[in-house]
């Protein structure tokens, strides 16, 4: 885990921890972070009886929709742990219609053959099923981006960090807002950084699930390329709140490594339904690579604490610790609970790619925009983190009964 230039240069004025939040993508299945940063603020809130809320987070960092849910908290952490609840007041509104909706055809409502027709027109015409400018109205309406730079200039942020793949060149980009607008000296194979203030048009690239939403153009290295989701091809999801100062890293995912089998193998014809191969090909985009990126930091940190203090100064190198938290239950089966809820054209369209039943209902999860399935993951989130709030809570405060920054 290589700390450039950066690293040093942030550091220099906070001699104080950094704590970095990291948040995976997953579409829909996102509003399990906010349920469980819901229940973080209360828990810091209760810890701190008396004590100003302020913003427990200095770095934040996300991909896909964990872009969207990162961008919002950093344009409400001005409003210290308010903003971890406001976030969750966000997710228990949205709708699919605020998100998404299929092309329209005369007779969609009617038939399933329409409705078939107006996706491949739309596939031909912009190379995705849905249109997804829903979103960025959405976005703009829920997210105040100056309020953003208020926060970083103000010293409560350090740092936001949004990432997206690039369909032109093949390169994974994280675009950083700092608060010292510093060129980002960030470069590694098939990975790039570049300085540049979070837009809407950045959150709708970082959150473009192929062959879903459109891609998205974006200026970088002086010309336009264009960009879909942050989670394909990434390797390393905790490496910009690394390089951008966080000493300490609370990284939420919502992939499940182990998946939980939601009907017999093999199972009548044997053959896998339509659904079940594009929830398969989805969960492999937004194939969870956060345990295996812990796991390789764990390693440097062990390797450090071998070595003799003198030695370690002089390395390239710092110890960083990282909290991660995943679900506990199963996102798919939760998914198939609540299918049913969706508009009845995307319903329509999930029936006939067998994505209603068994594991193909992974690919509905991504999808599930509605108030059922976001209740229940925010509950989830909630659950979980209360299930190890004491060692949460110790991560967050590494000095017994010192407040969090």
């Amino acid at each position: 885990m290589h700390i450039d230039s950066l690293t040093p240069q942030l550091h220099a004025s906070n001699h104080h921890p950094v704590l970095g939040l990291v948040l995976m993508g997953g579409g829909a299945r996102t509003a399990y972070q906010a349920g469980a940063l819901q229940a973080i603020g209360q828990l810091l809130q209760n810890q701190r009886a008396g004590a100003a809320p302020t913003f427990p987070f200095q770095v934040l960092a996300g991909t896909s929709a964990g872009a969207l849910n990162a961008t919002f908290l950093a344009s409400k952490a001005m409003d210290g742990l308010n903003g971890l609840d406001e976030l969750a007041q966000f997710w228990g509104k949205l709708r699919s219609e605020a998100v998404y909706h299929l092309p329209q055809t005369p007779m969609a409502k009617f038939s399933r053959w329409a409705t078939a027709l107006g996706l491949v027109q739309s596939v031909r015409q912009s190379a995705a099923v849905m249109d997804s400018l829903a979103l960025v109205n959405t976005l703009h309406s829920a997210i105040a981006l100056d309020r953003i730079d208020t926060a970083l200039q103000s010293g409560v942020l350090q740092a936001l960090a949004v990432t997206a793949s690039s369909y032109s060149s093949g390169a994974h980009w994280t675009f950083c807002q700092t608060r010292d607008g510093q060129p980002i000296p960030w470069s590694r194979p098939g990975r790039r950084a570049e300085q540049q203030p979070i837009t809407i048009e950045h959150l709708m690239a970082s959150s473009a699930i192929p062959f879903i939403f459109p891609s998205t153009p974006l200026w970088v290295d002086g010309g336009m390329e264009f960009f879909g989701d942050g989670s394909m091809r990434q390797l390393s999801p905790l490496s910009s709140a690394v390089h951008l100062g966080a000493d300490r890293i609370l990284a939420i995912g919502v992939g499940q490594p182990q998946r939980a089998s939601l009907g017999t193998p093999m199972q009548s014809s044997g053959r896998p339904s339509l659904g079940t191969i594009a929830g398969h090909a989805m969960a492999s985009v937004f194939h969870d690579t956060l345990d295996a990126d812990v796991a390789q930091i764990s390693r440097v940190n062990q390797s450090l604490n071998m070595l003799p203090e003198s030695v370690r100064a002089e390395l390239p190198f710092r110890s960083v610790k990282v909290w991660a938290l995943q679900p506990s239950a199963s996102l798919d089966a939760l998914a198939q609970e609540h299918v049913q809820s969706l508009p009845k054209p995307i319903v329509r369209v999930l029936e006939g790619l067998g994505a209603l039943r068994g594991s193909g209902a992974a690919l509905a999860s991504y999808l599930l925009f509605e108030p059922g399935f976001i209740q229940a993951l925010m509950a989830l989130g909630q659950a979980d983190v209360q299930a190890r709030a004491d060692e949460l809570l110790g991560f967050l405060s590494p000095q017994p009964g010192h407040p969090v920054r």
